[in-house]
C-alpha cells in the first residue's frame, strides 16, 4: 500500500546533543488494532522514521514519533501542528503543516497503466489527439517525476529541454517579478514553447503544491511531431490561446501597491490580509523606532524578514509589537526569491509573535 508520508523539520532545540535546527525527518506508516477473542487483541504497526543524513539515530524521539502514529492510526492523519520529543539531556521541538507534506523530487521513472493511468490519461486534451491504438505507446514514451512544493520545474532563460505535462496538482507561471500569470492544472501542458522556438524559457514554471509531472525530452517531443501531425494542429491552437491571453495580461493593471499607516491598519491585521489573499511581493515599513523593515512575501508565505538588525523569525516577532509607522506593499520579487524556503509556518509565526507582543505590554 501507498503510504503518505509527512515531513517535520527542527524548529527549536535546547541542548539536544544530536539534532539541529532545519534537520528533517520523514515519517510514515500505519497502527492497525488486530482483534482476538482469547487475547483481546494486538498493535501493529510498521512506522519508518527517515532523519536526516549524517545524524544517528535517536530512540526516544523515534518512539515519540511511533506514539503519534499508533494514536492517529496513519502518519498523514497526525494533526498539523509542532511535535515535541520527551527529551533526555536537551530537547527538540519539530512543526511541519499539510501544505508542506512530503513530495520531494522522485528519480525519474516510466509511465505505467497499473492503476489505470492510461484510462486517466486518454482525457487530457493533449492525448486525445491521438488514435486510441497509438495511444499505449505514447504514453510509454513519457517518463514521470514528482516535485515539491514551491519547487521550480522550469526557470526563466534556461534552455528547453522538455515537454511537460501535468498529471496531478498545479503549477504556476510566474512573470520577471515573481508575480503568478497563469495556473496550469492537471491534463494542462508546457514547455513546448522553448522546444519550438528554440529559445530560452519565457517564463519560470513552480510547483504550487506536491504536484506530478510527465516529460519527454526535446527529441523525443520531436519524434512525437514527426509520427502524428495533428499534435501540430493541437500546439498552433495552443499558441493562438496563449498569445490571447498575455495580450489580456497586458492590458490590465497588476501594478497595485498598497500604502498606509500602522496607527490604522495594526501589523497583525496587515501580515494575516497578505497572507489570507496570497499576495507575493515586498512590504516596507518606515518611521519605526528601530529603523526601516523589509518583509518579503510569497503567495502569503513569509520567506524574509529584516528589522532592527535583526531577520528571520526575531525581526518579525519585533515589529508586531509596533503601533506606528508607514508601511508601502509593492507586488514582485526578485528571481533569486523564487524558491526562497519560508520561514516558518505563518499561523504559528504570527501566534507566538503575538503572544510575545502581550508578553512587552504587559504591566509588570
Amino acid at each position: 500500500m501507498n503510504q503518505q508520508k509527512i515531513q517535520l523539520q527542527v524548529y527549536e532545540t535546547a541542548d539536544c546533543p544530536m539534532f539541529r535546527v532545519g534537520d528533517v525527518f520523514i515519517v510514515s506508516g500505519i497502527a492497525v488494532v488486530m482483534e482476538n477473542d482469547e487475547t483481546g487483541g494486538s498493535l501493529v504497526t510498521n512506522t519508518v522514521v527517515k532523519g536526516p543524513a549524517k545524524r544517528k539515530n535517536c530512540k526516544i524521539l523515534g518512539t515519540d514519533l511511533n506514539r503519534l502514529v499508533i494514536e492517529h492510526e496513519r502518519a498523514d492523519l497526525i494533526p498539523e501542528g509542532v511535535v515535541m520529543c520527551s527529551g533526555c539531556i536537551g530537547s527538540v521541538v519539530l512543526e511541519f503543516n499539510r501544505d508542506d507534506r512530503f513530495a520531494a523530487e522522485q528519480p525519474p521513472e516510466e509511465v505505467n497503466d497499473s492503476s489505470g493511468m492510461l484510462h486517466l490519461l486518454q482525457n487530457f486534451p493533449f492525448f486525445r489527439n491521438i488514435d486510441r491504438r497509438d495511444l499505449y505507446n505514447v504514453v510509454h514514451s513519457f517518463k514521470k517525476a514528482g516535485f515539491a512544493k514551491d519547487q521550480i520545474i522550469i526557470r526563466r532563460g534556461d534552455r528547453g529541454d522538455n515537454f511537460y505535462i501535468v498529471v496531478s496538482g498545479s503549477v504556476a507561471v510566474l512573470n520577471d517579478a515573481g508575480l503568478a500569470i497563469a495556473r496550469l492544472g492537471a491534463g494542462e501542458v508546457f514547455g513546448e514553447m522553448s522546444l519550438l522556438s528554440e529559445e530560452g524559457a519565457s517564463a519560470t514554471v513552480q510547483a504550487e503544491g506536491p504536484c506530478e509531472i510527465m516529460y519527454v525530452d526535446n527529441r523525443e517531443f520531436k519524434n512525437l511531431l514527426g509520427r502524428y501531425p495533428i499534435l501540430q494542429h493541437y500546439f498552433t491552437r495552443l499558441l493562438a490561446k496563449r498569445l490571447s491571453s498575455a495580450n489580456r495580461y497586458r492590458s490590465m493593471d497588476f501594478v497595485s501597491i498598497m500604502t498606509g499607516r500602522l496607527e490604522g491598519f495594526p501589523p497583525e491585521a496587515l501580515f494575516q490580509s497578505l497572507h489570507a489573499a496570497h499576495k507575493t511581493g515586498i512590504l516596507t515599513i518606515t518611521q519605526l523606532p528601530k529603523g526601516n523593515g523589509r518583509f518579503s512575501l510569497r503567495q502569503g508565505a513569509l520567506i524574509k524578514a529584516s528589522y532592527g538588525g535583526k531577520k528571520g523569525k526575531t525581526a518579525f516577532y519585533d515589529v508586531l509589537k509596533e503601533k506606528k509607522g508607514v508601511f508601502k506593499f509593492t507586488p514582485g520579487l526578485p528571481p533569486e526569491d523564487f524558491d526562497a524556503p519560508e520561514i516558518g509556518y505563518f499561523m504559528k509565526l504570527l501566534m507566538v509573535g503575538l503572544r510575545k507582543a502581550e508578553q512587552k505590554d504587559r504591566p509588570i
